[in-house]
């Protein structure tokens, strides 16, 4: 490895970045000791504006040392779909129309099971819900998730315990429960196209591994918690606002279309635009639309894809020294140190890989995608939406580390064992 001034520069800056993401809640402590400075110190505090400022302090170094004509090409080479298409989806998936209608659907199926309501909304928002990111995609699915459980069961006051358990089956789930087809998992995405995989190899390879995990993770915590979701089968309270069908129906069309165009920025930013002009039109038929918190992902997502375009001359090396055991355990930790399609990417660019390695790498990959916000993409939409129910409005890594550890070693059974 001979890494120029800059990539060290940027390794630097991630591991920084890495470790400003775990200190959070030092920052919000300094906005309330420092009261004439909060202001700054709470933006630092946010954990999607993390990996967006060192971003900003990268390209002020690349600036200073490269000039401006390479900074601004370098950030020309980025790809920026997946933030803005993450965005995009965030706020679609969250408006009134799409929740009272997954909600419809859960409490549907939660009829025909014969466990207690609250128990069976539980399984289901944790189960069925990730499974069905495998068709419109992990952010989408993350953004319902997360918007049923905060209007569910952090609708009321629960312990801690069950908060990060919780957490953490979700962020596994949500990782592992993409897996069913080749263009909702990011780090699947990245590589299913220069692979051919489609779905049928994604069906036998992981998804129905995938889907046992998912079932065996949800299952569990129902039981070890069940005796504090009873209050999950009261009816939200914004449910008890009609919204006709039509509009349902619409929205479900501009979601289904921004899926559908997820590679093509120019289009589903479009769609976006006239979705926005619709909800504008219909605006009674509408909760307050969650725009801050998806910008505030987009921004995270943006930041990370600008640090992590520079860390492939430590990565790769350390991927490719690696055996196919080596590498699913080596990419399930690489993972909760940086984004799980990062990994994936890298290894797209080498030839000559085995389907075995290739299988090993991504079956990693989501397997250690709920350890940390910033191993997978989704992350970051559940936390911006769920961490007003923890203390302090932050949800602390230690605790999403310790709740996502047990569901992460069932993922590991079942991608390595079955």
């Amino acid at each position: 490895m001979n890494p120029t001034l800059i990539q060290i520069i940027g390794a630097v800056l991630f591991a920084l970045a890495v470790i400003h993401t775990f200190s959070t809640k030092f920052f919000e402590h300094l906005a309330h000791t420092q009261p004439r400075h909060a202001g700054i110190w709470h933006l630092l505090g946010e954990v999607e504006v993390v990996f967006g400022f060192w971003a900003m302090v990268l390209m002020l170094f690349m600036f200073g040392i490269r000039g401006p004509e390479e900074a601004t090409a370098y950030l020309d080479s980025r790809n920026f779909t997946e933030p803005l298409f993450v965005f995009a989806i965030m706020v679609i998936a969250g408006t009134r129309p799409i929740l009272q209608f997954a909600g419809t659907l859960v409490r549907g199926l939660a009829r025909g099971t014969r466990l207690p309501q609250g128990m069976a909304l539980y399984f289901l928002v944790l189960s069925a819900v990730p499974l069905f990111g495998s068709f419109i995609t992990e952010p989408a699915a993350m953004t319902l998730a997360a918007l049923m459980l905060r209007d569910t069961l952090f609708s009321r006051a629960v312990s801690t315990k069950l908060k990060y358990v919780t957490l953490g089956v979700l962020f596994v789930n949500i990782s592992i429960g993409g897996t069913l087809t080749p263009f909702a998992a990011p780090p699947v995405l990245m590589v299913a196209a220069k692979w051919n995989w489609d779905m049928g190899f994604m069906m036998a390879n992981f998804g129905w591994k995938a889907a046992i995990a998912v079932c065996i993770n949800a299952g569990s915590a129902m039981l070890l918690f069940r005796k504090e979701l009873g209050h999950m089968a009261d009816k939200p309270q914004n449910d008890t606002v009609y919204v006709p069908h039509m509009v349902v129906m619409v929205h479900l069309i501009f979601l289904a279309l921004v899926v559908v165009f997820a590679h093509h920025p120019a289009v589903f930013l479009g769609l976006f635009l006239f979705f926005l002009g619709f909800t504008t039109a219909y605006q009674r038929h509408q909760n307050p639309l969650i725009l801050r918190e998806a910008m505030l992902v987009a921004f995270f997502l943006g930041g990370l894809v600008v640090l992590g375009g520079l860390q492939q001359w430590w990565l790769e090396p350390v991927l490719m020294g690696m055996d196919v055991n080596a590498v699913y355990f080596g990419a399930t930790a690489l993972t909760a140190l940086t984004d799980n399609a990062a990994l994936t990417y890298l290894a797209s660019l080498v030839e000559g890989l085995s389907l075995e390695f290739k299988t090993a790498l991504v079956a990693g990959a989501v397997t250690g995608g709920g350890l940390t916000l910033i191993a997978n993409a989704p992350n970051p939409a559940g936390a911006a939406i769920l961490k007003e129910k923890f203390s302090d409005n932050a949800i602390q890594p230690l605790g999403l580390l310790l709740g996502a550890l047990p569901p992460t070693l069932v993922a590991i059974l079942a991608f390595r064992w079955l």
